[in-house]
């Protein structure tokens, strides 16, 4: 009896070890987090999921010019040694990570109250 537990109890493992058996998620999103986890180049921006949250609740859009802007933003701030700043932009406030070149979070400049947690400010007349 306990020779057939054991050896039920292993097939049910081989069975989900088995990459036949398993589901391929094929939906939009998986996707896109996907093409969210590669690796990007040094001086490519990244903008993460809150801070995509926040722009669309805002009303904040950044087009291609505005992000090579903020990308030479964020290289002068890398080479200063600044790990994470305030970029003021146009009438935005974006939070960065520069080691990681990532925007963590995005607000309207007038909603700027208290900020902590940086370590720098840079302003880019636009």
């Amino acid at each position: 009896m306990s020779f057939r537990v054991e050896g039920t109890l292993n097939q049910t493992i081989e069975k989900r070890s088995n990459p036949i058996n398993q589901k391929i998620d094929r939906t939009f999103q998986s996707f896109f987090k996907e093409s969210l986890q590669t690796q990007t180049t040094s001086t490519e921006m990244k903008i993460s999921n809150h801070a995509q949250k926040r722009m669309e609740e805002r009303g904040i859009q950044l087009n291609q010019s505005d992000l090579t802007t903020i990308e030479g933003a964020v290289e002068e701030l890398n080479q200063k040694g600044s790990k994470n700043s305030l970029i003021v932009y146009k009438d935005m406030a974006l939070i960065a990570s520069i080691n990681n070149r990532t925007i963590i979070t995005a607000m309207n400049a007038s909603e700027m109250e208290t900020i902590t947690n940086i370590d720098s400010v840079k302003k880019i007349n636009g």
